[in-house]
C-alpha cells in the first residue's frame, strides 16, 4: 500500500460520476471512493465485480427452508403428534399444505438474517469498529476519490484539474 494519497474531493455526485469515468478513461488506478449515499452507476464506472449476495441469498434460503422441513417434522410427526382439528399425524406429507406458512417464514427469516451476517462480515463492519472515511465531510454533502501517489503527483494533478474538482489534497498515512 502506497504511503501517500491524493484526495480529490467533490461537491456533487454528478460529478463525481464523471471524474470517476474520465480519470479510469485516462488509466489512473483509484483505490477508493467515500460518498454520503449510493451513487447510482459508480460501480460500473469503477470498474467493480457485480456482488453474489444473491447466491448466497438463494442457498440460504435453501438451508431455511430444508430446517424448517426437518423441524416441522420432527416436532409435529415424530417427537410429539397431535390430534389437530381431525388431521392425520403420522405423515408429514399429509400435514404440508398446514405447514406451507411456516416453511415460507423460515425460508425468508434465514436468508435475510444470514445475508446480513454474510454482508458485515464480508465489508468488515463489526461492533466498535472505528471508522475508514479520511474526511468526516463525506457523511455529509462531499465525495472523495482516493489515489494512491508515487512520484507521479503533478501528472495525477493535472489528469484531476481536467475534471469539475471542489478541492485536491495530498495526504500521508502515518498508520503504516
Amino acid at each position: 500500500m502506497a504511503n501517500k494519497f491524493l484526495h480529490a474531493i467533490y461537491d456533487d455526485d454528478d460529478k463525481l460520476l464523471d471524474a470517476v469515468k474520465l480519470l479510469k478513461k485516462e488509466g489512473v488506478y483509484i483505490e477508493d471512493v467515500f460518498t454520503p449515499f449510493p451513487v447510482h452507476g459508480l460501480d460500473k464506472a469503477l470498474g467493480l465485480e457485480p456482488t453474489r449476495i444473491s447466491i448466497a441469498g438463494f442457498i440460504y434460503g435453501c438451508i431455511g427452508f430444508a430446517f424448517s422441513i426437518f423441524m416441522m417434522n420432527y416436532i409435529m410427526i415424530v417427537d410429539w403428534p397431535q390430534n389437530i382439528g381431525g388431521k392425520p399425524s403420522f405423515s408429514f406429507i399429509e400435514n404440508m399444505p398446514a405447514f406451507v406458512p411456516i416453511m415460507f417464514e423460515l425460508t425468508v427469516f434465514f436468508s435475510a438474517h444470514l445475508m446480513v451476517i454474510t454482508f458485515y462480515l464480508r465489508s468488515r463492519l463489526w461492533p466498535f469498529k472505528e471508522a475508514e472515511n479520511p474526511i468526516p465531510e463525506t457523511t455529509d454533502d462531499k465525495f472523495l476519490v482516493q489515489i494512491p501517489v508515487s512520484n507521479n503527483e503533478k501528472e495525477l494533478k493535472s489528469k484531476i484539474k481536467k475534471t469539475d474538482i471542489y478541492k485536491i489534497d495530498i495526504v500521508e498515512n502515518k498508520d503504516e
